[in-house]
């Protein structure tokens, strides 16, 4: 099955008017886990929305299982979506709106409920899934939109920024829930804009900006074709002016910038591996307490930044 193309996409764009969602985009998505990573505006949800059907490209082909997908019900069966964006019958409980839409889609009544309960069990609702929808917090309808997503068993699962309004419980809990379904064989495309967070799921993943695909394939391979992207660190400590010109004799270091009314600075590092020595030396050499340090350019905005050479994104 690893040479089967799960979603071929062929010079496919999609523009809004004079605005481009996605421009010259050709990929081919085989079966596993694949990330989709890129700063808001980067295109995602278009080409997201591309490979579930639910737009037709200005341009190009996008073929399911070498099918096309645009107006083709049949291969549109086959896909779990779960969009950004939400749509709820909110009178109805997370149960209920899940086994109507099953029902619509022509299953019996029994079969959709019977799903419908073991894929908001799946997602941590069933404490929950007989509540009505208007009183759910935002983690509780996301896995709701989730738990819609997966409940007819599909082929293949497209999930946009599922993580969005999760508390670090949550979060953790869908990331490892996507790594189950990577374990179980089933195929995911996944969107968001926090690295790490891809990575903890998978490997293989797609980096977008300003609707287009600035590259692909195993994210260590990616990472070393940054090893020249400034990182941006933020270190909170007890003197910051002593630990700037302590920095700065370093040669990892390029520049330091004080933030003295937060007792911070933030480092600029084109070796954060490098920083990250320089740093232990701070603290033992020169006696300096450290309270806090996190990267600056966690979401990768700056990253994609660099990686289109400042190009302005005009994806949506």
């Amino acid at each position: 099955m690893s040479n089967v193309a799960l979603v071929e996409l062929s010079n496919v764009s999609r523009w809004y008017g004079e605005i481009i969602g996605v421009n010259r985009i050709s990929v081919t998505l085989r079966p596993g886990i694949t990330g989709l990573l890129g700063p808001n505006g980067a295109g995602k949800s278009t080409l997201m929305n591309l490979m579930a059907g639910m737009l037709a490209p200005s341009q190009g082909t996008v073929h399911v299982f070498d099918q096309p997908v645009w107006g083709n019900p049949n291969q549109m069966g086959r896909l779990g979506y779960c969009a950004q964006s939400d749509a709820f019958y909110e009178k109805l409980t997370g149960l209920e709106f899940v086994q109507s839409l099953l029902e619509v889609r022509g299953w019996m009544r029994s079969r959709a409920r019977a799903a419908a309960e073991h894929a908001m069990t799946q997602l941590g609702m069933a404490p929950n899934m007989t509540r009505k929808i208007q009183a759910y917090s935002k983690g509780m309808r996301q896995r709701t939109k989730v738990a819609l997503a997966i409940a007819h068993n599909p082929d293949i699962l497209i999930l946009d920024e599922p993580l969005n309004g999760l508390d670090a419980v949550g979060r953790h809990e869908m990331i490892e829930l996507v790594r189950l379904f990577g374990q179980e064989g089933r195929n995911v495309i996944i969107s968001s804009h926090v690295l790490h967070e891809i990575e903890a799921m998978t490997n293989n993943i797609l980096m977008m900006s300003g609707g287009y695909l600035l590259a692909e394939g195993d994210v260590k391979e990616v990472r070393s074709d940054l090893q020249e992207h400034p990182h941006q660190v933020l270190v909170r400590c007890t003197d910051p002016r002593k630990a700037a010109v302590f920095l700065l004799s370093r040669s990892a270091i390029q520049s330091v910038r004080l933030q003295e009314e937060d007792h911070a600075l933030v480092v600029e590092t084109r070796n954060i591996s490098a920083f990250y020595n320089d740093l232990s030396d701070l603290i033992l050499d020169a006696g300096i307490d450290v309270s806090l340090v996190t990267v600056a350019d966690e979401n990768i905005t700056s990253i994609f930044d660099y990686l289109s050479g400042g190009r302005k994104s005009d994806g949506v």
